[in-house]
């Protein structure tokens, strides 16, 4: 029919690509399917050329010689099942290549996504700042924009090349920790990953803003992708939601302070199918269409009810080493720890600025608490580095030592139990732990 044109032209297009990248399967479902939507002379002729390069394949694979009958099982093998190694080495002769996939199948690549997952596999597992390619005070915007476009590259639906996967979790690890302020923190000050290293705070303190994606528990890629791009999906060669040619509406979510918003939706429906339909099943399709919709809007809407009836507000960000966020210090009232914050947020926070200019600092007021948590940040943060540090001052004793003692350097051993560690006698010094 007329109405399937374009999507028949589609397919031949697609039908054409697969088998110029040597994937003849693909290329004959896609030309089929195009011969069946809207049938054209140049569907018909690409279909007899699929048949004949098959027919030469398999002829040419199953030819007389045995003697390099190995060599040539080990060939077909190869091309059918290729490893990470073999996709890479072919791509370097051309602008596409293919990686196996899941079932043999040919996953393509160009050798522009190949860069890209070298580039990002070429950082260490924790350089969250080179994986997303930002600076280390870089906004949160930056950060966000840097991970839609590294995720939408490096997507495995969308990119085949081999180490795709590895260097999509690592860019989703990056964004985890970088968009989320706490974490951040942490990791500026450790060069670790925060997990580990914050596994004994589990109170979240109010100086602090959560992720973006809200929860505390680490998700996994896909889920984080699948949040940030609305829950779409990937299909390998239709973008996200529905089929390869369109299908149900296509929802992109923000779960910043701009809440849900539609960003695109469409409808596509073959003109026989839409003619058969009577006014009452269109009716019930556009309302299952606009249901999750509705439904977003519907859980927006309650989980704003409590902020509208709260007038509490919430802390400032702070940090404990200065950059051009964090451009004033301050020191604490109780334990005189030194911190940095943004002086132009901290000036206009209406709760905290009436307390400064009231002077003396009550106990209760929304500074003392605000500063009370930074003290409980801080030393919480000394205690974990001492504990790790001890530690690791009592293996180095007990090898030392050895198993019965004999031939021990005791001077040597004193000299390591004498060794002062910098965060203990900081908390010392602040009186948290005993001398």
């Amino acid at each position: 029919m007329e109405g399937n044109k374009d999507e028949a032209i589609k397919c031949l297009s697609l039908a054409q690509k697969y088998k110029d990248a040597g994937n003849l399967p693909s290329a004959r479902k896609f030309c089929q399917k195009s011969i069946n939507l809207f049938s054209t002379p140049e569907a018909a002729k690409l279909l007899e050329s699929i048949d004949a390069a098959e027919a030469s394949g398999s002829s040419s694979s199953s030819g007389p010689s045995t003697s390099n009958g190995n060599a040539q099982a080990s060939s077909s093998s190869t091309e059918t099942h290729p490893s990470a190694s073999g996709a890479k080495h072919r791509s370097t002769g051309s602008a596409n290549g293919t990686a196996g996939g899941m079932g043999g199948e040919k996953r393509e690549f160009t050798a522009e996504q190949l860069k890209v997952v070298k580039r990002v596999k070429a950082c260490k597992t924790t350089e969250y700042y080179e994986i997303l390619s930002v600076k280390k005070d870089c906004e949160e915007a930056e950060i966000k924009k840097a991970y839609r476009k590294l995720a939408l590259a490096l997507h495995p639906d969308k990119n085949g090349a081999p180490g795709a996967d590895e260097a999509f979790k690592m860019v989703s690890k990056a964004f985890q920790v970088l968009s989320d302020s706490q974490k951040r923190s942490i990791y500026d000050q450790s060069g670790s990953d925060p997990e580990s290293r914050s596994g004994g705070m589990s109170s979240r303190g109010p100086g602090f803003s959560t992720s973006p994606f809200g929860g505390e528990g680490e998700m996994s890629p896909e889920d984080l992708f699948n949040m940030f791009f609305g829950g779409g999906g990937m299909a390998m060669n239709g973008g996200f939601g529905g089929g390869p040619f369109g299908g149900g509406p296509v929802f992109t979510a923000s779960f910043g302070p701009g809440g849900f918003r539609t960003t695109r939706m469409r409808t596509n429906m073959g003109g026989a199918q839409a003619q058969q339909q009577g006014e009452g099943a269109q009716g019930r399709s556009l309302l299952m269409q606009f249901l999750p919709l509705i439904l977003l809007i519907a859980f927006s809407f309650l989980s704003a009810i409590p902020d509208m009836f709260s007038t509490s507000i919430p802390d400032p960000q702070y940090s404990f080493s200065p950059s051009p966020r964090f451009n004033s210090e301050r020191q604490t009232s109780g334990l005189g720890i030194k911190y940095h914050v943004n002086a132009h947020e901290f000036k206009n926070h209406r709760q905290i600025a009436a307390d400064i200019a009231g002077g003396a600092q009550r106990r209760g007021s929304a500074l003392s608490r605000f500063e009370g948590q930074v003290d409980q940040t801080y030393t919480n943060t000394l205690y974990g580095d001492c504990q790790r540090a001890v530690d690791r001052r009592q293996r180095r004793r007990d090898a030392e030592i050895g198993l019965f003692g004999v031939g021990t350097d005791w001077e040597k051993v004193k000299a390591i139990e004498a060794e002062k560690i910098d965060s203990c006698e900081e908390l010392k010094r602040l009186g948290v732990i005993k001398s």
